[in-house]
């Protein structure tokens, strides 16, 4: 089993303190830094937009990991590509015309992601797996962090790990939400690639060390 990719969630980070949390992250070993992007409609919760994200592309020294939960994402990818964004993860159930935004996202050169909620069959990625470069699987009813993991996720991490396996595909598994020490270890068995870790992260003693925990898994 490979190390895991290790992208802490900024949701959870010192707002009052962003340049210190990013800098702290930049001398972890974290691979990426998820952004998550709320606007109050596709989720029950506005977070940040635009300017944040490039304050926080100035001072990070790892890849942005931005995840639209947004409606209409198509309208924003070459903006947020702009601020500093290296992967683009849009909701299967916010666009129309999936195919066509992952081809816009792959033109921007970014890496290209989609997310799908707790209720989505991970079925309805079979038809895209091979434009896919990331699913972000949802652990949690997006728009909140701090909730509770549901378990669920393990089955639908191996269902979409037969369907990218039965299509030859290159496509990692991102588990979103809940993530911590003890379930770690069991996302990984059932073929996740990437932990997206933000309370757990951000509310330890040592944070670092804590990424360096998930990271040794």
């Amino acid at each position: 089993m490979n190390a895991p990719i290790i992208a802490p969630s900024i949701l959870a980070a010192d707002f009052a303190n962003l340049q210190e949390d990013v800098e702290m992250l930049n001398q972890s070993q974290a691979d990426w830094i998820h952004i998550d992007i709320m606007d109050g409609l596709f989720v029950p919760n506005i977070s940040f937009g635009l300017p944040v994200c490039e304050a926080i592309n100035r001072h990070a020294h790892k890849p942005l990991d931005v995840h639209l939960m947004i409606e209409k994402p198509e309208n924003y990818l070459k903006a947020f590509r702009d601020v500093g964004a290296a992967n683009l993860t849009i909701h299967y159930e916010a666009t129309n015309h999936l195919h066509r935004a992952l081809q816009e996202i792959k033109a921007l050169d970014c890496r290209a992601g989609v997310a799908i909620n707790p209720h989505t069959n991970v079925q309805l990625l079979e038809d895209t797996i091979k434009d896919i470069d990331l699913v972000c699987i949802m652990s949690v009813n997006p728009g909140f962090g701090g909730q509770k993991f549901i378990d669920n996720t393990y089955k639908k991490v191996r269902q979409l790990k037969e369907i990218i396996a039965e299509n030859n595909a290159s496509t990692q598994i991102e588990i979103d939400g809940g993530v911590n020490i003890n379930n770690a270890p069991k996302l990984l068995e059932a073929g996740a690639d990437i932990l997206v870790a933000g309370s757990f992260v951000f509310k330890s003693v040592d944070p670092q060390a804590t990424i360096q925990e998930l990271k040794s898994i």
